[in-house]
């Protein structure tokens, strides 16, 4: 295997990993390009449904129970807006090994610090600063952020709030250029990246190059070059779309009645068909990104990674965005990963659980850093060599406590099962067997009570190794249907 490759780290935000998935109708050429030279990591998940903590874990390779960070570090709402004092992220560490690292597009890692703080040059930074994202009493008096047109007719795409203003699911935005997207705000972040590389492969020292796209964040406003891509006629509603949600949290039910029940079906299919319009969009981009890296002639021993921080509902279980839902949509991330001096064996999938947590040790070792510090993940170079990691884990686990509203939720996923703890409603447990969509919550089954024992042991074994909040047994509080001596006694 080659010594210290060069780090090229591709992230957009709020992709589902299905639309990268070979036969799916999005249109994505240059991940396909990618996939056929790599890897494709099918079973990539973020610890939580949420910009900030998973960004964290990127950035840490710690869960955010260990880095600190749970939600959205540039509101009022902030549960911590800085990491905790003793983490440090594999970009710090990168440095002091002789690599050049920049940091182009967004950041959002943390509120007290920005990327120059922890290693990064800085490019066309966006999530850092003086970014935020909430509204003042002040602002509000001067009425609702954009356009509102509640007691009239709904405008297409929309979503109707009283007193908030529209929320604005897709829009069709004219081409900025021959290219559609050059009044878009990835475009800057682009443009700084492909400055940036034939000066990072003019130096001595290897480099890392993060781009950190934002689409294809909601809303879904994309140019119409890509609009015209795809047909919504010929877009099915997804599997799950008529999910009535009743077996499930409250929560769920009152997102979708609220807010996503307003758009009809043939506004659902308008808008997946412009999310997959952004996608191809980034997509393009990205294709640009490669082009770069093969006319500096570093592209051998550089190591490629496109994936995500989290996904988007898009419809499925007739929802939208992410959040305190914990369907798969939301936490399953596109991952392909291309070296050709690195790779054994090209051009096949791996299906281990993989979290955002794993990429910092990999850069780690792949840069021959002795690392101190403690990670929830665990290096993936073994699966590069086309090797079975020993102990790889069998389950995958997220952490969540909230977005701008506080709910305690974690979750267990197996290949055979799914539970989730909801400290604010019923639990969940799905057999992933025969539900893969999870569609019908069998948490109260009685036949499903030992498999639901056995996820939940589990659960509280993952807190206590990732020193989680979760173990105060006060009777209001104390909610999961075993306690943690269930599962960690003995």
């Amino acid at each position: 295997m080659a010594d210290r490759p060069n780090i090229l780290i591709f992230m957009t935000d709020q992709e589902r990993a299905d639309v990268v998935a070979p036969g799916h109708p999005c249109m994505t050429p240059n991940t396909d390009r990618l996939a056929a030279d790599g890897i494709r990591f099918t079973q990539t998940y973020c610890p939580s449904p949420h910009c900030c903590p998973s960004r964290a874990t990127f950035m840490s390779g710690l869960y955010p129970s260990r880095h600190g960070i749970f939600n959205n570090i540039k509101t009022r709402t902030a549960i911590n807006t800085g990491l905790k004092e003793d983490v440090v992220l594999f970009s710090e560490q990168l440095q002091a090994a002789g690599y050049r690292n920049v940091l182009c597009g967004k950041w959002h890692v943390s509120g007290d610090e920005d990327p120059k703080d922890r290693g990064w040059e800085e490019r066309a930074v966006t999530g850092a600063g003086a970014t935020f994202h909430s509204r003042t009493i002040d602002d509000w008096r001067q009425g609702p952020r954009g356009q509102d047109s509640s007691g009239g007719e709904r405008p297409r795409g929309h979503v109707q709030r009283p007193g908030w203003g529209d929320f604005t699911v897709y829009k069709t935005l004219p081409d900025g250029g021959p290219k559609g997207y050059e009044n878009d705000n990835d475009y800057t972040v682009l443009q700084a990246a492909l400055a940036a590389l034939p000066e990072l492969a003019a130096g001595d020292e290897p480099w890392c190059l993060f781009v950190g796209h934002i689409g294809p964040h909601d809303p879904f406003n994309v140019p119409e070059k890509f609009v015209q891509m795809y047909d919504p006629a010929t877009i099915s509603l997804p599997e799950s779309y008529r999910d009535t949600l009743e077996d499930k949290p409250r929560i769920y039910q009152r997102h979708r009645r609220q807010l996503w029940d307003q758009l009809s079906e043939d506004e659902v299919r308008e808008s997946i068909a412009h999310y997959y319009a952004y996608c191809t969009m980034e997509d393009t981009m990205f294709g640009e990104v490669l082009d770069a890296l093969d006319a500096t002639g570093q592209a051998d021993n550089t190591l490629v990674i496109f994936l995500s921080d989290h996904g988007d509902y898009c419809g499925d279980h007739g929802l939208y965005l992410k959040g305190i839902p914990a369907f798969r949509e939301a936490y399953h991330v596109p991952c392909i990963m291309r070296w050709p001096q690195g790779i054994t064996q090209p051009d096949r999938e791996v299906d281990a659980f993989v979290s955002l947590a794993d990429f910092a040790p990999t850069f780690l070792e792949l840069a021959g850093v002795d690392d101190p510090h403690y990670r929830t993940g665990k290096s993936l170079v073994p699966f590069l060599r086309g090797e079975a990691p020993d102990q790889w884990r069998d389950a995958q686990y997220t952490q969540c406590n909230g977005v701008e509203l506080y709910y305690t939720q974690r979750s267990v996923t197996t290949n055979e099962f799914k539970y989730v703890y909801n400290g604010f409603d019923f639990d969940e447990l799905y057999d992933l067997r025969h539900d893969p969509h999870e569609m019908i919550n069998v948490a109260d089954h009685p036949d499903y009570q030992d498999a639901k024992q056995r996820l939940v042991r589990k659960m509280w074994q993952f807190a206590a190794q990732e020193d989680d909040i979760i173990f105060n047994p006060y009777g209001t509080v104390a909610l999961a249907p075993w306690g943690p001596a269930d599962g960690l006694a003995g």
